[in-house]
């Protein structure tokens, strides 16, 4: 399921290492810094839930592909492999929201 998420991983990589602002959205969002990236990612998070209350089920799945793609954007420029955000994921199946928030550290 996750291989998209993977290959798209594996084009942002791409697209940052090559740094082209000119010719490519992602290199034109990293160069505009960890702050401009995470305002989108909470632009596409906003725009998503608004999509899930008006219950237009193909505006849901476009907005929820755009956050995923942001999401996968900001994960790059901090250097944080997709593969962790899975594994955590991993780690919690199985768990109950309570039993897993009550295992958290404070």
């Amino acid at each position: 399921m996750s291989k998209v998420l993977d290959r798209l991983e594996n084009v942002i990589a791409a697209r940052a290492k090559e740094g082209k602002a000119d010719s490519s959205y992602v290199a034109k969002q990293l160069a505009k810094g960890r702050l401009k990236i995470a305002q989108k990612l909470g632009e596409e998070a906003v725009e998503t839930v608004i999509a899930a209350l008006a219950e237009d089920d193909a505006a849901l799945v476009g907005e929820a592909a755009d956050l995923l793609f942001h999401l996968l954007i900001l994960l790059n420029q901090r250097g944080v492999p997709l593969a962790d955000v899975l594994a955590e994921l991993e780690r919690r199946e199985g768990l109950s929201g309570i039993e897993e928030k009550a295992g958290r550290a404070t």
